[in-house]
């Protein structure tokens, strides 16, 4: 349970979809001359028992974390753990490893309206946030969804083409069938107009004829 914590302090946890985690921070002011050690345990992402160096001792951030306080601050061994921490934790890990974070670039993307679901749990100690991009699609428009993150070799790129509907498609079908059927008719009702005009006899006026 975290670092001089012996199982026997176990907190016993019946939600088994709720997560347990433990947080340990080095504050330093001024390089390694005044250093603060910081232990959190948290559930459900909520803290509610801290150990803090400069307290010398565990503090309850919530009433639910003070009977583990109470236990883990009679408990010498785990206090001489927690207090050297400040020097073989803190002031060890100094400087030893350096990360500078890629720069990031900023794309503008022209949208209607986008919607943010909650967080949810992936189950491996990491959550997921699920975004909704809403637009209006253009015939020959294609769509890229990028997912960038430290833990990736490369960005994980999607491309979406839209497409029609099955519904949208039948639509434009019988659009197509009804004019098709349409023109025919027109034709064959045009054709019999000119066929029966052409076969009628021209009348001779009766003053000519006498």
């Amino acid at each position: 349970m975290g670092p001089g914590v012996p199982p026997d302090a176990l907190l016993l946890l019946i939600a088994a979809h709720f997560l347990v985690q433990w947080k340990s921070e080095c504050l330093f002011l001024n390089g390694t001359q005044r250093v603060q050690y910081l232990f959190k345990e948290m559930y459900d992402r909520q803290e509610f028992v801290r150990f803090d160096s400069d307290f010398g001792k565990f503090v309850a951030v919530t009433a639910f974390g003070k009977a583990d306080a109470d236990i883990w601050n009679s408990n010498e061994q785990i206090m001489q753990y927690q207090k050297a921490a400040v020097d073989f934790f803190c002031r060890h890990n100094y400087e030893v490893n350096s990360y500078k974070a890629p720069k990031r670039e900023e794309r503008a993307i022209g949208r209607r309206s986008e919607a943010f679901g909650e967080e949810l749990q992936n189950g491996d100690w990491t959550y997921q946030l699920q975004v909704m991009l809403e637009t209006q699609p253009q015939w020959g428009d294609v769509y890229t969804c990028q997912v960038g993150h430290v833990s990736l070799e490369a960005p994980i790129t999607v491309q979406w083409e839209p497409r029609s509907s099955s519904s949208a498609r039948s639509k434009l079908w019988t659009g197509i069938m009804g004019a098709v059927i349409g023109a025919a008719f027109l034709a064959v009702g045009l054709f019999s107009y000119l066929k029966s005009k052409k076969a009628t006899p021209i009348q001779t006026p009766a003053a000519l004829m006498d």
